[in-house]
């Protein structure tokens, strides 16, 4: 029950519906109420323009037949009326005007009639009565009307809620009608639902909006967005298993392969270099699985996992440090260049540790011996570059473009490596709001940059060192 009651709190058919029903209720409400009470006063205007319409013709008559109001009395009696609620029996009594009555209907009650002339209420007898008192234009004459107030209550009761009892049967079908529109207006959002529920996971084509309403066009446009996000997801999945595997088969292979002549040789030389091979090939392998489980690691990432202040010098020196250590046996020359007053940079510092020690390890494998390693830092409106360039034979023209493509090799690069290097750059720089770019330099050499990295204001640098 409870689920059921939740699930009616998060409907939007019913939020729409209680809404809408408590408004078309409070406004049936303020209605009948206005209604009703304008109805019963309107009723009592009638009741008592009756009054005094049944005062001018008494007056009329008693001034041209004085001398026969006995036996008229009985005659105008039946001015008192019916006994019906919509015609309430009047009262009234003749005088003159000095308050000498010349003659009364049966019932009427025994006022003076030299009351004030005009409407008024007075209780006689523990009975609530409207009167209302006319004398004639000379003064001769008096004549008092009277009604019984509850009698006019009940009249003007009825007609009141004869007024307002239209509306307590049209508001129900009113709702039904505005259920039943809400239904109708909201069917499209439920054939959406079936459509997206009937689909397989594999049907990621995107949903059409010929028949969505406008309101609803937003969202379906952003799920398509979101289908081709997760179709080029499961693309770029499917694409990196299949070239992981196809990587992983060759040194696999080639293990297989020297492990057997480890086994078969009994030339101990020729068992030693087998040996070394698979050494070798592990590490190669190895190398090859860090790269990947780094690569998965940053795929889902939107953004960089720690972004903090990083001093570019050390982040620098650190990354040289570290390449000259896993390359013990290289002889290039590794120089840093940093510009003096350098603003601090704002970002991961392991992932950019990463990334500068995955552009100087490439620049040690396919540089020449003795050749030199540059590492500079460029800054200029909030923004820092980061470049690596080195001396060496560069690549082919037509591959700079699929340089940061997964397990793309070019020039010398294409039998060594697994082509992950560039890709796993590439991904941090996006991390980073940052671009990855490579170029062959003019003098001969080839150079990867990281642009747009951002650096800390000098302003935030300053307070936080002060």
């Amino acid at each position: 029950m409870r689920l059921r009651n939740r699930g009616r709190i998060h409907s939007l058919r019913w939020r729409l519906l209680a809404g809408i029903g408590a408004a078309v209720l409070l406004i049936w409400l303020l209605t009948g109420w206005f209604s009703y009470t304008k109805a019963q006063h309107e009723a009592e205007e009638l009741m008592d323009g009756s009054l005094a319409q049944t005062a001018r013709l008494l007056l009329a008559i008693t001034h041209d037949n004085e001398d026969d109001l006995a036996e008229l009395v009985p005659r105008l009696a039946t001015v008192r009326g019916a006994e019906d609620i919509y015609e309430p029996p009047l009262e009234f009594q003749i005088g003159l005007g000095d308050g000498r009555v010349l003659a009364r209907s049966p019932d009427a009650p025994e006022f003076p009639i030299l009351g004030v002339a005009g409407y008024s209420d007075i209780i006689r007898h523990n009975e609530a009565w409207r009167v209302l008192n006319a004398v004639s234009t000379d003064g001769r004459y008096r004549v008092q009307v009277a009604q019984a107030i509850g009698l006019r209550d009940r009249a003007a009761l009825e007609v009141a809620t004869q007024t307002v009892l239209p509306l307590l049967f049209i508001t129900p079908v009113l709702i039904v009608l505005i259920y039943l529109s809400i239904s109708r207006a909201l069917r499209p959002l439920e054939q959406l639902a079936d459509e997206v529920a009937a689909r397989t996971p594999d049907s990621l084509d995107a949903l059409t909006t010929n028949r969505v309403p406008t309101e609803a066009r937003p969202l379906v446009v952003a799920i398509n967005r979101l289908f081709g996000r997760v179709a080029r997801t499961l693309d770029n999945e499917r694409q990196f298993t299949a070239d992981a595997a196809h990587e992983l088969r060759t040194p696999l292979a080639a293990l297989k392969v020297q492990a057997q002549v480890a086994l078969l040789s009994g030339d101990t030389p020729m068992r030693e270099h087998a040996l070394q091979q698979i050494a070798g090939g592990v590490d190669r392998a190895s190398h090859l699985v860090d790269q990947l489980l780094r690569l998965a690691r940053l795929d889902p990432l939107s953004s960089p996992p720690e972004i903090r202040s990083l001093d570019p010098e050390a982040l620098l020196l650190d990354s040289l440090n570290a390449v000259r250590q896993a390359h013990p046996q290289a002889t290039q020359q590794m120089l840093a260049r940093i510009p003096p007053g350098a603003q601090a940079l704002m970002g991961d510092g392991d992932l950019l540790g990463i990334a500068l020690r995955n552009l100087l390890d490439n620049a040690v494998r396919y540089t020449p011996p003795a050749s030199s390693i540059r590492v500079e830092l460029a800054q200029a409106h909030g923004r820092c570059d980061l470049r690596v360039s080195d001396n060496g034979p560069g690549v082919p023209p037509a591959a700079l473009a699929r340089l940061g493509e997964r397990f793309y090799r070019a020039g010398q690069a294409a039998g060594k490596g697994n082509g992950l290097g560039l890709a796993i750059v590439a991904r941090i720089a996006e991390l980073h709001g940052a671009q990855l770019s490579a170029e062959n330099l003019p003098g001969g050499g080839f150079a990867v940059t990281l642009r747009g990295l951002q650096t800390q204001h000098p302003d935030e640098q300053s307070d936080k060192t002060g």
